[in-house]
Formats: C-alpha cells, sequence, structure tokens
C-alpha cells in the first residue's frame, strides 16, 4: 500500500542536521496527515499488521501507549497491557499495568497513564515520530524510552510510525535501537 504521507523531509533530500527541526518537521508532516481520510487507512492497514504480528509475537505482557495526536492508536489489543509513566525528577519511565479502561490519571506530563503497579512489559509498542531503516527512532526529544530501552535491554521493541517517517539522522550515544519497525507498508527487521 503506498503512503498518501507526503513528509516535508523527504528521504531523496538530506535532512537537517538539527534534530529538533527535524522533529518539528516531520511532526508538521505527521499533523498534516492525521487531518486527512488517507490516515485512516493507514492505521487500519497498520493495527492489521500489528494484530499478525503480535500474534506471533505472544507477549505475556504488552507495553503501549496512548496516542497523541497524530500518532497511529494501536487499538484494543487482546493481551494484558501497560502504559507507561513519565516522571520529571528524577528523568524516567516505568510502566503501569493496565485493566484497559479509559485512564483516568495522568503523568508528570499530563499524558494519559494507568494508576496499577509497576510491571516490566517483554514487548513494547514504541510510537516514532521518525525512524531509520537501521531501528533508530527520533522521539519527542525527551529520551525517555531510551532510558527505559537502555535498562531493559531484552525486551522486544515494535517502533510504529507512518512510513512516510522514514529518514537519516547521526545516531547519538544514548539512542537504541528498536528490535522492530511497523509502518502502514511494511515491517522493518534491522540488522
Amino acid at each position: 500500500m503506498q503512503s498518501p504521507l507526503t513528509t516535508t523531509v523527504p528521504m531523496t533530500a538530506a535532512p537537517p542536521a538539527d534534530r529538533s527541526e527535524l522533529r518539528r518537521q516531520l511532526l508538521a508532516a505527521r499533523r498534516e496527515f492525521a487531518a486527512t481520510p488517507a490516515f485512516q487507512a493507514a492505521e487500519h492497514a497498520l493495527r492489521a499488521a500489528l494484530s499478525a504480528l503480535l500474534e506471533r509475537l505472544e507477549p505475556e505482557l504488552l507495553g503501549v501507549y496512548w496516542p497523541l495526536a497524530g500518532e497511529f492508536d494501536p487499538g484494543v489489543l487482546p493481551f494484558p497491557r501497560a502504559l507507561p509513566f513519565a516522571q520529571r525528577d528524577p528523568v524516567g519511565m516505568v510502566y503501569r499495568r493496565w485493566d484497559g479502561a479509559e485512564p483516568t490519571a495522568r503523568d508528570e506530563f499530563g499524558i494519559a497513564t494507568a494508576s496499577g503497579g509497576v510491571v516490566v512489559p517483554d514487548v513494547v509498542l514504541v510510537p516514532c515520530v521518525g525512524y531509520t531503516r537501521e531501528g533508530f527512532r527520533l522521539g519527542y526529544g525527551g529520551g525517555f524510552f531510551d532510558r527505559w530501552l537502555a535498562e531493559h535491554p531484552g525486551v522486544t521493541t515494535v517502533g510504529l510510525a507512518g512510513s512516510a517517517a522514514e529518514t537519516h539522522f547521526a545516531v547519538e550515544a544514548h539512542d537504541r535501537a528498536l528490535t522492530l519497525i511497523l509502518t502502514e507498508r511494511e515491517l522493518i527487521a534491522p540488522d
């Protein structure tokens, strides 16, 4: 399925060297795409592919995320789940068991989260602002997922992104490669 999203950072052009500018451009393109009917078709395709992938991975506890504007919503999944809780001081993130009901709790950044006990999922879905073929993710710039992944190296990580969010950026020491990246068009398994 060809993605109808045309990013402002095409793969044929050199992306900005500054991660903040690259992030800004990718988020702007994602907001534009999310406002189109094509976004729903892409989200449907991604959910179908995610369902098939998770059947193969068989998570005992799945780390999901509460989608922010423009992020793909992974939908209702038939696995025990947990939501991230990000905190400011000390800077960090944990997962809390989630019963699947509409969250009433918020983390320290105002993002919906669960109020269950702290857990460590064996498979984690990670939203991506951008990604590389090598499995590196550009997030929102806080480093929460990278810190968590560094502390839990055996966890299977699946980045979820629109296919047009593929880009290039210099990998930094704190960046952690994801196990897989899933878009509405393909599953990328970096070497």
